[in-house]
């Protein structure tokens, strides 16, 4: 395991900067507490440079992976630190500003950067995963503390709600794919993918490596809030912050699209580039059915929240074409790569979802009670273009690039998915990606068209800015990503296609040599009969 050390430094860093928030989130000199969220952003940063400098895995499924998926997520894991800030303590600080004395144990600061720096940290670790037990206990880590920071987002009962929900819901999908990972074991008879891998390539799957694997990939679908473990997604999102739910949105979603590629790889793709024909039905069943269940639900929505919670589960469906078309053949192109369409698309939807949560959070308006609580029905937006301009190209720019709409950063990645599905001859599954991305126009541009119209059938709202600009800031950072990452688009690609060089066993040999053994082994039979 000692060389495996060379892999994770960009974790340890992590794990030293959680420490650190830790004891600095509850020093009593507001200064110090100030300065946590730098610290946590100093070790995003290092994190990704060193991931950049990660050497390859030669005993990996995806040797280049590691380099790709960290950097990535440690870029986007910067913009959601930027708008997190503000979340927790607002109240506490308040008091300290009126001159109150500074009370730890109502502070809950240092908990909250240190379970998103572990978050972080879990979902590296995902990418680094090569063995079952590793792989799982890098989900749990992304997993788990997210369920804190929802109960403890806001001081409402609906945050705390959300959580028990997202909590049990968590741990029945756990429970499922680690009982998944057990069937694979007995199956392989090792917890090492690239084993086993090897195994399936050289045995019959059977039934209990089929079970495993359909089982995995029934657990991890909370993870990616994919049909049939998508309930809890639209109260999660509604009942925290937006903040966290822009960093629900992306976190456990890459962690868990990562695991169902490593999954998904040990039974591997064949000449055709087709799965084993139970699990490549599994999948597209799964697709078509998240595809349709979230776009069609997000037409129905007036919560804001709930609506890009309808819009993720549709992602989701969007990314798992990529897991049927597979890495392609070996030197295949990007267009025809669709596990490089998926880790282009996890950036692309990471930076450009962001964007519309931060401005939900960087918007407020009052409760009955006259305290602020953040915006989140649709005509809160209303004509924010003119009041706010900032924050309303930001929603504009945002949803018309989740949309799809050219040339912003989001068309680019679904066309790779699209050219990927096309080229691995999923045609069926690609017309129903072009029809819900007909589906999910309507409430895209239900979007912009209430940021940018200041006309409409009711009045419009009292919002006022949030106090932490930084939210704004995140916002920015996200439109501009947006249209900014254009320009670096094909070095981009470039990378995501090395990340998803295929290094499995090949499938094709052993399957020409074991029609021949067939073949011998019939010619030894009918020359015994006679």
């Amino acid at each position: 395991m000692i060389e495996k050390l060379s892999f994770i430094i960009p974790e340890l860093i992590l794990f030293i900067a959680t420490c650190m928030v830790m004891v600095t989130g509850q020093w009593p000199v507001r200064a110090i507490r100030q300065f946590t969220p730098w610290i946590a952003a100093v070790a995003l940063v290092a994190a990704g440079m060193i991931a950049t400098m990660t050497p390859s895995d030669p005993n990996a499924l995806f040797p280049n992976m590691i380099p790709y998926a960290k950097f990535i997520i440690a870029f986007v894991g910067l913009i959601l630190l930027v708008n997190l800030t503000g979340t927790v303590d607002r109240e506490l600080e308040d008091d300290v500003d009126k001159g109150k004395p500074f009370l730890p144990l109502r502070s809950t600061g240092a908990e909250f950067y240190a379970f998103f720096l572990f978050s972080m940290t879990g979902l590296m670790l995902t990418a680094s995963a090569d063995d079952l037990i590793w792989l799982f206990l890098a989900l749990e880590l992304t997993s788990l503390p997210t369920y804190i920071m929802v109960a403890i987002s806001t001081h409402k009962n609906a945050s705390r709600e959300a959580a028990v929900k997202y909590f049990f819901l968590g741990a029945l999908g756990a429970a499922i794919f680690l009982y998944g990972f057990a069937l694979i074991y007995g199956a392989a008879g090792s917890t090492n993918l690239m084993q086993i891998a090897e195994h399936f390539a050289h045995n019959d799957l059977g039934t209990l490596g089929l079970a495993g694997i359909l089982l995995s990939l029934m657990g991890m679908s909370f993870k990616i809030a994919a049909i049939p473990m998508h309930f809890y997604t639209p109260d999660v999102y509604q009942g925290a912050a937006s903040p966290v739910s822009a960093m629900l949105a992306f976190v456990p979603k890459t962690a868990g699209f990562l695991a169902i590629i490593a999954i998904v790889s040990t039974v591997g793709w064949n000449e055709f580039g087709r799965l084993p024909t139970t699990v490549e039905s599994v999948i597209w069943i799964m697709a078509c059915i998240t595809m349709f269940v979230g776009n069609t639900l997000a037409l129905l929505q007036n919560s804001v929240k709930r609506m890009l919670a309808y819009s993720s589960i549709a992602h989701s469906g969007y990314m798992l074409v990529g897991v049927l078309a597979g890495p392609g053949h070996a030197g295949a192109p990007f267009y025809r790569n669709g596990i490089a369409a998926i880790l282009f698309y996890l950036l692309c939807y990471g930076v450009m979802t962001i964007g519309v949560f931060a401005v939900l959070g960087a918007i407020e308006k009052k409760d009955r009670e006259g305290n602020p609580q953040e915006a989140d029905d649709i005509e809160d937006l209303r004509g924010l273009c003119k009041t706010h301009p900032i924050l309303g190209w930001t929603v504009v720019i945002c949803a018309l690039s989740m949309l799809g709409f050219p040339p912003l950063l989001g068309f680019v990645g679904k066309l790779g998915l699209f050219a990927a599905g096309v080229s691995a001859k999923q045609i069926p599954i690609v017309i129903v990606l072009g029809i819900n991305s007909a589906i999910a126009a309507v409430y895209y541009l239900r979007l912009v068209a209430v940021a940018y119209l200041d006309k409409g059938d009711r009045p419009l709202q009292t919002v006022e800015l949030s106090p932490y600009m930084s939210r704004r800031f995140a916002g920015a950072c996200s439109a501009i990503g947006v249209i900014a990452l254009l320009v670096i688009a094909q070095p981009l690609v470039d990378a995501a296609l090395s990340a998803a060089k295929f290094n499995g066993p090949d499938r094709i040999e052993h399957h020409q040599a074991d029609t021949e053994h067939s073949d011998e082994h019939a010619s030894a039979i009918l020359n015994n009969e006679e």
